[in-house]
């Protein structure tokens, strides 16, 4: 798919690749991008910037959160309303908790509730509509977590891999009815969530980091050959290899790594 004179909505758009990622859309081309946050401000703030960086797209901010299906419903229905239709949804908000199991009960369902239920609730919404067309695309963001794991973090591994089993469930029943559906599973992206709001945490993955623009030119291009996995950091197919290959080996050289951030980070692998 090519997103000129495609509609697009995009969650989690206040910073990071979210951000980004309507940048990208509305430079490339797209006649209208929906930008929603849990932040109304910051949704609002980002829609003027690509306003006025792209005024020929119709773009508009939104305070959404995600993990409540009724605010999805009504994102879709406004995006629907301002531009008749809805043709990519970027389902990109996410969260994570460095915790093992030591996390609470209500603290695995919110963040279950943002990193998984979230992209259920945007099938739900915009489904029917790109059904009838017979046309329709979903871009979760995920994460290389969704392939192979996060040290240090139990519930956003757990998360993260059924994020990926719902996005292959998705493109398995509706693939053949024009359906399309890409992943982005990037490793250490430089944003709030790996060097913290204020530039204090230190994880092994900012070495290798890329911006969340480098993320959204590999998202247009994964997108223009309509793969599944978009991979912003090539080598995490050859991790994933490996792990399919040998994974009694692969748990073995994880359990290493594991040691080694424990050592070097305080078990902070981001």
């Amino acid at each position: 798919m090519q997103v000129k004179d495609k509609t697009v909505v995009v969650t989690g758009a206040a910073t990071g690749i979210g951000r980004a990622l309507a940048m990208a859309f509305a430079r490339a081309g797209a006649r209208g991008v929906a930008i929603a946050d849990l932040n109304a401000a910051g949704a609002a703030t980002v829609a003027a910037e690509v306003q006025a960086a792209v005024p020929d797209c119709a773009v508009f901010g939104q305070a959404v959160d995600v993990a409540d299906a009724s605010a999805v419903q009504a994102l879709t229905d406004e995006a629907t309303r301002r531009f008749g239709q809805v043709d990519v949804f970027c389902s990109n908000a996410g969260i994570i908790l460095r915790k093992g199991l030591d996390a609470s009960a209500e603290e695995w369902q919110r963040i279950w509730d943002i990193n998984v239920m979230a992209h259920i609730h945007a099938a739900k919404a915009v489904l029917p509509q790109m059904l009838e067309r017979g046309d329709g695309y979903f871009v979760n963001t995920v994460s290389a977590a969704g392939l192979l794991s996060q040290i240090g973090s139990a519930p956003y591994a757990v998360t993260k891999h059924a994020a990926i089993g719902f996005a292959e469930w998705l493109s398995i029943t509706y693939g053949d009815r024009g359906i399309k559906v890409s992943c982005i599973c990037p490793q250490g992206v430089q944003t709030n969530m790996l060097f913290g709001e204020k530039g204090e945490r230190k994880g092994f993955l900012q070495e290798g980091s890329v911006t969340p623009e480098h993320v959204a030119d590999a998202t247009l291009a994964g997108m223009a050959d309509e793969r599944f996995l978009i991979l912003p950091h090539p080598e995490v197919l050859e991790y994933y290899r490996r792990k399919g290959q040998d994974y009694d080996r692969w748990l073995r050289g994880m359990r290493r790594l594991h040691e080694k951030v424990m050592q070097e980070f305080g078990g902070i692998a981001m």
